[in-house]
């Protein structure tokens, strides 16, 4: 019995290491891979590379021909295409010999008998295809599960695509049955179980497959970030509601920002503080800007130009010397990124060098880079 649970527990190690999350870096002019431990896990080594994509990386030692590779830095389909994508539902899109494809995780042309205008990426295992001006899903099979009957569609998040159909908004699962029906004139995507939705000018959530308005809204966010609350605006100040449709807390502020860690950012006449889910204010408004807290506890803020990290306290636990939002190389290839600690790591630029911090404010291993991705 012993010996099966040891090498159960080897076979687990061996499954996590080949899985740790490793972080695209560029040092001396090439790109490479480095692990949570500031070791480089795949050493510089080539012209462009991007980040990882169910363990899998487009990369190029030459900058002519794009290939993958696995996370050993190993070359799993070799560099011949002129273009390349990232793959998702193990299929990806690439350009070869001036035409775009689809291909698997061996690099074999795949679906070669989709029907559609322009090939799209998959997400969540599936794929929009477009037929003149209408537009549809084809699954990871080549398959067309919904056929072309929409104005426009978005991608599945969550196992719901967001359509519009005859100038209205709804929500619709794979096999093209509606979780909201295309009556609304704006609707968000399905989050914890919450959607927002609006019927002209009123603002409101779909609970149960009825539309509650929110009592004077006149725009809801999403609850992407928070799952029982939102924010909202009245009268052109923003307040917070619960999953309910309920104020919570009313609208008294200009700006605000999602709760986290039971705080959450407010701002009043251009100045940032942070406020309980009771409505007090926890932290004066006294920055220029901020964030919200990580799971780590920490807040990215600043009173100038630059960012540092407050505690839940209000404490500047870390100096305000680095910038933290993503630019130049970094917003190329990241969307939306997160700003602040992850794990108990932030990447930071400091002048002209990008490197991870740790909550104390250490620099990871003291290395240093040119570019500096989050790790996937």
């Amino acid at each position: 019995m012993k010996t099966k649970l040891l090498l159960f527990g080897l076979l687990l190690l061996s499954i996590t290491g080949f899985s740790q999350k490793l972080a695209l870096a560029r040092k001396d002019g090439k790109f490479g891979y480095i692990t949570k431990a500031g070791e480089w896990h795949i050493k510089p080594q080539f012209k462009t590379a991007k980040n990882f994509s169910e363990d899998l990386a487009e990369a190029t030692s030459n900058g002519d021909l794009w290939g993958y590779i696995n996370r050993k830095g190993e070359w799993v389909i070799q560099p011949q295409f002129n273009k390349t994508k990232a793959f998702n539902s193990g299929l990806a899109i690439v350009l070869k010999d001036k035409e775009w494809i689809y291909i698997n995780t061996k690099g074999e042309q795949t679906l070669t008998n989709v029907s559609t205008d322009k090939l799209y990426d998959f997400s969540e295992g599936y794929a929009v295809i477009k037929s003149g001006d209408k537009i549809g899903f084809i699954n990871t099979k080549g398959d067309v599960v919904i056929s072309p009957k929409f104005t426009k569609a978005f991608d599945f998040v969550n196992g719901y695509s967001k359509v519009l159909e005859n100038d209205k908004w709804g929500l619709v699962d794979p096999t093209g049955k509606y979780l909201v029906k295309t009556e609304y004139d704006g609707v968000s995507n399905f989050y914890n179980g919450n959607i927002v939705a609006n019927k002209g000018e009123t603002y409101g959530l779909i609970i149960n497959g009825e539309f509650k308005p929110v009592s004077g809204a006149n725009k809801i966010w999403d609850f992407s970030k928070n799952p029982d609350y939102t924010y909202a605006k009245k009268d052109e100040k923003v307040g917070f509601i619960n999953k309910k449709g309920e104020w919570i807390i009313e609208p008294s502020f200009d700006k605000a920002r999602a709760f986290k860690n039971g705080l959450a950012p407010v701002s009043n006449k251009k100045l940032w503080g942070y406020i309980n889910l009771k409505g007090e204010l926890i932290v004066p408004m006294q920055y220029r800007d901020a964030e919200t807290f990580s799971d780590d506890g920490l807040a990215p803020v600043k009173t100038k130009k630059l960012w540092g990290f407050i505690n839940k306290k209000g404490e500047l636990v870390i100096p305000e010397n680095y910038v933290i939002t993503a630019g130049g190389f970094a917003s190329l290839f990241s969307k939306n990124p997160e700003k602040g600690f992850i794990d108990g790591l932030a990447r930071v630029k400091e002048k002209k060098s990008w490197m991870y911090i740790d909550t104390q404010g250490n620099t990871l291993k003291n290395m240093t880079f040119e570019n500096l991705e989050l790790f996937k």
